[in-house]
């Protein structure tokens, strides 16, 4: 079977693929991230990228990249990954599409604001953080836990793995159905005290006819 060498720049990452693989595909498969916005029918350019070598080796423009992609933009040979796939054997090289802080969204900007934030903290204002945080992405933490001594190491280890159990429940219940929702039990202390008191009955009543 042909295959393709395809090299990433942007991220460093490199493999093999078959002839006839997409682009997009290509790149999820070697751990680059892509997005899809329209859900890889064509429909918009969140996964342009530019092709920097080989070119020769890739399908035609679509008509959708034709619609996405301005004729500069395809002059300066660039793709969408959705679109476009590996025609022949050969080298291709990619410029994968850096997302411009300007359009991070929201939510993407603030975890990245707090991300920047929780590198300056102290490690004992870093554990308190996890216990009080909904989210952490865990990877912005490894380094500070394996430099710290064991006793603290311990610590963190501890913190984290509470952290984890409680999303694991968090989870759980926000799939369940109403209808299976667990219910607290009743703590009246006059109900419980009214329980007692017919359970003693129903006792008495009992060994009265046993006798």
């Amino acid at each position: 079977m042909a295959e393709v060498e395809i090299k990433f720049e942007r991220e460093k990452r490199d493999g093999v693929v078959a002839v006839g693989t997409y682009l997009f595909d290509a790149a999820r498969r070697l751990g680059v991230e892509v997005e899809a916005e329209c859900g890889r029918i064509g429909e918009c350019d969140s996964c342009e990228m530019r092709i920097t070598h080989g070119i020769d080796f890739l399908s035609e423009s679509t008509g959708a990249e034709i619609k996405q992609l301005s004729a500069s933009r395809r002059k300066n040979r660039e793709r969408l990954s959705c679109q476009v796939k590996f025609e022949k054997a050969g080298e291709v090289v990619v410029m994968t599409n850096k997302k411009k802080k300007e359009e991070m969204p929201e939510d993407e900007e603030k975890a990245e604001e707090y991300r920047k934030q929780f590198e300056e903290f102290p490690l004992e204002k870093k554990i308190a953080s996890l216990v009080k945080l909904e989210a952490i992405a865990l990877g912005d933490t490894f380094s500070f836990i394996l430099n710290s001594p064991s006793a603290v190491f311990g610590k963190v280890l501890d913190v984290l793995a509470e952290f984890g159990l409680k999303m694991d429940a968090d989870a759980k219940k926000s799939t369940r159905p109403t209808e299976h929702e667990e219910k607290p039990e009743n703590t009246n202390p006059d109900k419980a005290q009214t329980k007692s008191a017919k359970d003693k009955t129903t006792s008495q009543k009992s060994e009265a006819s046993n006798d």
